[in-house]
C-alpha cells in the first residue's frame, strides 16, 4: 500500500469517527459563584395570618422614638432640671391563703414544720417606691383592674413632692396599657421591657416582704390578709433605709 492511499483511509475513519463526549465539569464554563435570589411568596400565600394591628398607647404614655423624645424631658421646658424629677417603681402582688413557705431560722440537725392553708382567699397589693427618697405608696386592693390602677396613680400622685415631676417605671400589664387609663399630671408612665422583670426593684420589695412578714403564714378570713399586709408595708416604710437599700440602682439614680 503506497503512502498516498494509507494517508486517505486514516482521514475517512478520523470523518466516520463518533465525537468524543465530554466529562461532566470538564470543558463547560464554570458555575456562576452567585445565583439570582427567588422571589419569596408572600405570607398570604402560604397560608400566614397577616399581624394584628398594634394597640394603641393610652395617653399620658411614654413612646421612647427617635421622632418623640419621652415626655418628662418636657419637665425642662416647665423649668424643672433633673434634680426634680422622681424615679420611682411600681408592680402589684397577690397575697393569699394559699401561700408560700421560705427558709427559716433553726437548730441544726432539726426539720422545722411550716404551715400551709388551702383555701384560695386572696388580695392585691399596688406597691410603688422611690428609692432615692426612701418612701412609697400603696393600696391594698380586692381586684386588679384598670379601675385599681386609676387608684393607685392617684396614691402616688399625692405622695410626689410639690413641684416635682414623677417617672413611673413598670411592666407592660394590659391594666397599665389600658387607653382608659388615668395619668396624672405629675406622672409620667415608662415601660420597662417586655418580659425583663429584673430592672423593677418592685420585685425585690415583694421578695423581701414575703420572706420576712408575709410567708409561713396562715391567714383565718379576708380580713387577716389585708391587716397583715398592711402592716407589713406600713412596717416597711416606717424604714426608709431598707427601702433605699433594696432599690438604689446605679443605672437609674447614677446620673
Amino acid at each position: 500500500m503506497s503512502d498516498n492511499e494509507a494517508g486517505r483511509i486514516i482521514a475517512q475513519a478520523q470523518v466516520t469517527a463518533a465525537p468524543r463526549t465530554s466529562l461532566p465539569g470538564r470543558d463547560q464554563d464554570p458555575l456562576p459563584l452567585r445565583a439570582a435570589p427567588m422571589p419569596c411568596p408572600s405570607r398570604a400565600s402560604r397560608g400566614h395570618r397577616s399581624l394584628p394591628p398594634q394597640r394603641a398607647k393610652p395617653a399620658g404614655f411614654a413612646i421612647l422614638e427617635k421622632t418623640s423624645p419621652p415626655r418628662w424631658r418636657a419637665s425642662r421646658e416647665r423649668g424643672l432640671g433633673l434634680d426634680a424629677v422622681e424615679i420611682w417603681f411600681a408592680d402589684e402582688a397577690r397575697v393569699g391563703q394559699k401561700n408560700s413557705i421560705t427558709r427559716r431560722w433553726a437548730r441544726r440537725g432539726t426539720r422545722p414544720s411550716a404551715p400551709q392553708d388551702r383555701r384560695y382567699a386572696s388580695i392585691y397589693i399596688f406597691g410603688a417606691v422611690c428609692p432615692h427618697g426612701g418612701k412609697g405608696a400603696v393600696l391594698v386592693l380586692p381586684f386588679c383592674n384598670t379601675a385599681a390602677m386609676n387608684l393607685h396613680l392617684a396614691e402616688i400622685s399625692a405622695t410626689v413632692d410639690p413641684g416635682r415631676h414623677a417617672v413611673l417605671l413598670l411592666d407592660q400589664a394590659g391594666w397599665h396599657l389600658a387607653t382608659d387609663v388615668a395619668v396624672p399630671d405629675n406622672i409620667t408612665l415608662l415601660p420597662l421591657t417586655p418580659k425583663c422583670p429584673e430592672p423593677n426593684v418592685t420585685e425585690n420589695v415583694w421578695q423581701f416582704m414575703r420572706d420576712n412578714w408575709l410567708s409561713n403564714r396562715v391567714f383565718h378570713d379576708h380580713d387577716a390578709i389585708v391587716d397583715h399586709c398592711c402592716h407589713a408595708w406600713n412596717t416597711l416604710v416606717d424604714q426608709p433605709w431598707r427601702i433605699m437599700s433594696i432599690g438604689l440602682r446605679e443605672w437609674a439614680h447614677g446620673f
